[in-house]
């Protein structure tokens, strides 16, 4: 009998140091945990925060997506990434889906109106908030952000112009369907009409799965066609990865009589930037980041009652090569060389502010 019950003990001895050893089996999201620690009495703690993206392409999209995790991550939720793959029909299902499994607040980056307005119209029927990124909407009740598309076309061909004393011949890199696109294309027009001395030879331009790749491989085609210095001065790029793939062609080509000048600022960019020789002279940006961060914290005044605007226009800087140090730098050090560059408090309101430190 003592030899029964010293052989149960220790089984039960066994079993508890097993079942205290085991992994806890709840997952925690990205953020939750600071949520139940230092909010948990707070009417903005533990939102799930959808982000849905027309695609995920390079490292500008992964600074944007780092951005709006960041933010939301420190209100002390969750966030969850739908991408859609350059699939508009796609997007579409995936803001159904966002809906559907009732997420607290839509954000979305890029997209047309016509896929996305029933989707939000739904959404704004939930009375879910709604903010979009350089995205075609329109709809009453969603806050649209922009990065002043005009305004950047505008100063990296300023430049262009000033570089090339009004006389180049260039390649221009563009694409349709997208809201920035079509509104960078509204300036291009405009400076070619102003400035006669610049003629375009040739224009290309898609956003596939590997823009980067295909835009090499049709730029170094394009270098075949001109062969020679003076027939391409320089190369307009209305996207960044439109301007890796430029510029990739041009080195491997080995012409040093053409310069890149191009939208858009990833840590990626400025490295290629600030390779030595690199073709690749100016771009103008907002900071991936900050775009995230400031889209995340419109919803949240959503979230809180507040009224926001309609529209809301970021506004970009202008980055060139001279004005950068020789050795390597990332864009988070990129402040200290360019006023205006990142840290954006655009969008923060004091009640957002008290709900990041946690009171």
């Amino acid at each position: 009998m003592k030899k029964t019950w010293s052989f149960l003990l220790s089984m039960i001895i066994v079993t508890l140091l097993i079942a205290g050893c085991q992994p806890k089996t709840g997952v925690t999201t990205e953020g939750e945990a600071a949520a139940n620690e230092t909010n948990s009495d707070n009417q903005l703690a533990n939102k799930k925060v959808a982000l849905i993206m027309q695609q995920n392409l390079g490292t500008f999209s992964a600074q944007y997506i780092d951005g709006v995790k960041e933010q939301v991550t420190k209100f002390g939720g969750t966030t969850t990434v739908f991408t859609s793959d350059g699939d508009l029909a796609k997007m579409s299902s995936n803001l159904d889906a966002a809906i559907n499994q009732e997420f607290d607040a839509i954000l979305i980056d890029h997209g047309t109106k016509e896929a996305l307005a029933a989707g939000v119209k739904k959404a704004i029927e939930k009375e879910i908030p709604v903010v979009a990124f350089d995205a075609g909407i329109s709809e009453p009740g969603v806050t649209v952000l922009e990065q002043g598309d005009q305004q950047m076309a505008e100063s990296t061909l300023k430049q262009l112009a000033e570089d090339s004393n009004g006389n180049a011949n260039i390649v221009k890199i563009w694409v349709a369907g997208f809201a920035p696109m079509e509104r960078r294309q509204v300036a291009y027009k405009e400076f070619l009409e102003e400035n006669t001395g610049i003629k375009e030879v040739a224009a290309f331009g898609a956003a596939t799965q590997n823009t980067a790749l295909d835009t090499q491989s049709q730029m170094e085609a394009i270098l075949k066609q001109y062969p020679e210095e003076g027939q391409i001065t320089a190369v307009w790029a209305a996207w960044d990865e439109f301007a890796k793939g430029a510029v990739r062609a041009i080195q491997q080509a080995g012409r040093t009589d053409i310069k890149v000048y191009g939208i858009d600022m990833s840590d990626e960019d400025l490295q290629m930037i600030q390779e030595k020789n690199s073709p690749w002279v100016a771009s103008a940006a907002v900071d991936p980041k900050d775009i995230g961060r400031i889209q995340v914290r419109y919803a949240y005044q959503k979230l809180s009652g507040e009224e926001t605007p309609d529209n809301v226009k970021l506004t970009p800087v202008f980055v060139s090569k001279e004005d950068l140090p020789e050795e390597p730098i990332t864009t988070t050090e990129l402040n200290e060389y360019v006023e205006g560059w990142g840290n954006s408090d655009q969008g923060y309101t004091e009640k957002l502010k008290e709900l990041e430190e946690g009171k």
